[in-house]
């Protein structure tokens, strides 16, 4: 990974855009979606950044190019149409200290410009580093798909709850809460327009300390494991990972997938974390009950070919999920 991605803090900082065309436009319509000040650094401006200019929704610079214009500069941009004048103001602006994204010279990149799926304050970043744009742009036509438009009113809602959930929900129900938030009726709510009756519902919740109890319900998720290919995971597989309160792994060999899991998730890896190598599946299953019971989501990752005796004894609304797609 050359780029790490990171979302960072735009507000009241200074971004400097040099040019004045459908380039620096291009980045100028990106960064008006944050609450950055903008400045734009040529001779002339087109007619789009000189209406911006002149609404005060950004500043424009003539004259010499210093190193000091950047100092200070949370992040530029170089797109002035000419390759050789950008590599040259990008010396000026790496002399300053600053972060610089020069168009289409990823060599001369510090900072990446990602595809953006963007239901503020909720934004999926996609990024390849310059590798393959388009098919960064395949997938953010997907996930448009995937994630409904009002989506950013719900979490947005969310955020301005969270202090009354820390409040009045205990710690130990907060996780389930918000899952049901996120993943259950109010959000199915937001996404056919009834965003009022979702508030509603989640205030209420939040008064009588935590979701509904036939929402607080645990769940064991058997993954049968074919391959340890990560990307060979299938997507309700690794839907289940992302969910998951507690995974468990029968296999050591099986740790690779876990890039797939949630970051916060508690692991057992057999083996190596608990127990022996020789913990046997009975014990493995005694764990998983013991957890869904507590309303836990506990993922149980077992090999494909003892996927029948892992099943064995575990409750009929246990949901098996195939780890690959043949």
């Amino acid at each position: 990974m050359k780029f790490f991605p990171m979302f960072l803090r735009m507000a009241d900082r200074d971004v400097v855009i040099v040019g004045g065309g459908e380039t620096a436009a291009q980045k100028a319509r990106l960064m008006l979606k944050s609450e950055a000040r903008i400045t734009f650094v040529a001779p002339e401006l087109d007619v789009e950044l000189q209406a911006l200019v002149d609404e005060k929704r950004a500043f424009h610079k003539k004259g010499a190019i210093t190193p000091d214009l950047f100092k200070g500069v949370a992040l530029t941009f170089v797109g002035t149409g000419c390759p050789g004048i950008d590599a040259s103001i990008h010396a000026l602006v790496r002399e300053a200290g600053a972060l610089v994204n020069v168009v289409d010279q990823p060599h001369l990149c510090e900072a990446n410009t990602p595809s953006l799926v963007d239901r503020d304050p909720l934004v999926v970043a996609i990024g390849t580093e310059g590798a393959a744009p388009v098919l960064a742009r395949q997938i953010k036509t997907h996930l448009e798909q995937v994630l409904e438009p009002n989506l950013g009113d719900l979490v947005a809602l969310g955020g301005r709850l969270r202090s009354a959930a820390a409040q009045q929900v205990h710690k130990d129900k907060r996780r389930a809460f918000w899952r049901w938030v996120y993943d259950g009726k109010p959000r199915r709510l937001f996404a056919r327009g009834a965003g009022r009756e979702a508030a509603e519902l989640i205030k209420a919740a939040i008064q009588n300390g935590g979701a509904p109890d036939d929402a607080d319900v645990g769940q064991i998720s058997l993954v049968c494991v074919s391959t340890t290919e990560p990307d060979l995971m299938t997507l309700r597989a690794v839907q289940r990972l992302q969910e998951a309160d507690l995974i468990i792994v029968s296999d050591e060999s099986f740790t690779s997938i876990l890039e797939l899991a949630r970051r916060d998730a508690d692991r057992v890896v057999v083996g190596k974390d608990r127990g022996t190598a020789d913990w046997r599946l009975s014990d493995q299953r005694k764990l998983a009950q013991s957890e869904r019971d507590k309303g836990a989501r506990v993922v149980w990752l077992v090999p494909a070919r003892d996927a029948d005796r892992a099943a064995m004894g575990l409750e009929t609304d246990t949901e098996c999920v195939p780890a690959v797609t043949i």
